[in-house]
């Protein structure tokens, strides 16, 4: 029991990464119906945006607590800024044309600007794994378990809270955003019909690039705490964190922020679980199946509803 409560939190916390890639994917979707296959790398960008403003100020785990939260709130911010300025630019020069294009043109353009950040990053940067020493270091000792084999600590690490906390406190301020604000009811129009809300008053051109906006922030916030919990990236984290995090949000149904969240957590859950308990090399593996089982039961995904087409 106490293993399992232990994975238990390893796997909320890295479902909690992934929730906040997913979101992005779901906003996007909900609005112009389109799969953001660049926001993953999007999300990679981000990760070392925050590792280059992190060496500039030069910030060390030796670095006093009250100037370390100082200096982390300003890589947070710088980083947000910078990827959401990267994510606005993407919308604008390879999405924004063809929007009136057929279906498939999109989704060719958006596995091509994905490429192109990945090499980007790879050729900027060197495709040597680009590691940072932990920051955040210690947990709470939630309980200690003694057998006769031995003993066992349940543990939450300091960085795991942060991360929990953090992407409770979005998921709440999001949610807020879309129901409550003038954005949010923009960004509800152009989900129900993009042309009757421009005739409406409300403009689309940049209602939407404000969803990539707030999508790509989202995404920066993840590389900075998955950066901070791992402790290493490369240029290619990008894109199987992007996959993960697609499936959650088709999981959770996509157009779903809860359903995006909900999805990244049950993502979490099974990889962590399955490789505390199975086989390490299989985790992907069990998350992609039961990805399949649900679609098969539940085609709209857990929290989304389904689409009706009007003849």
């Amino acid at each position: 029991m106490d293993y399992f409560i232990q994975q238990l939190i390893n796997g909320v916390t890295l479902g909690s990464i992934y929730g906040l890639i997913a979101i992005g994917y779901t906003m996007v979707y909900g609005i112009i119906g389109m799969i953001n296959f660049a926001h993953g790398d999007i999300f990679m960008v981000g990760a070392f945006i925050a590792l280059i403003v992190v060496i500039a100020l030069g910030i060390t785990a030796a670095t006093p607590l009250l100037l370390l939260i100082l200096a982390l709130g300003l890589v947070l911010v710088i980083a947000m800024a910078l990827t959401a300025v990267w994510g606005w630019t993407v919308e604008r020069i390879a999405y924004r044309p063809l929007r009136g294009s057929f279906r498939l043109a999109p989704l060719i353009t958006a596995i091509g600007a994905s490429i192109a950040l990945q090499n980007f990053v790879q050729i900027s940067q060197g495709a040597r794994n680009k590691p940072l020493q932990p920051l955040i270091s210690g947990n709470f000792k939630l309980w200690e378990t003694v057998t006769p084999e031995g003993s066992f600590v349940v543990q939450i690490s300091y960085m795991q809270i942060l991360i929990i906390v953090t992407t409770l406190a979005l998921m709440v301020g999001f949610t807020l955003l879309i129901n409550k604000t003038s954005l949010g009811r923009a960004q509800r129009a152009c989900e129900q019909d993009r042309k009757m809300a421009s005739l409406l008053g409300v403009n689309v051109d940049r209602t939407i690039s404000l969803t990539f906006v707030m999508g790509a922030a989202l995404a920066a916030v993840a590389g900075l705490m998955f950066l901070l919990y791992y402790g290493v990236i490369d240029f290619y984290i990008g894109f199987l964190a992007g996959v993960k995090a697609f499936t959650a949000a088709v999981l959770g149904g996509i157009g779903s922020l809860p359903g995006a969240m909900l999805g990244g957590l049950l993502i979490g859950l099974i990889e962590t679980f399955w490789s505390g308990y199975f086989s390490l090399e299989y985790k992907d593996v069990a998350a992609f199946s039961i990805l399949a089982i649900v679609l098969i039961f539940m085609p709209e995904g857990l929290l989304g509803k389904p689409e009706v087409e009007k003849v």
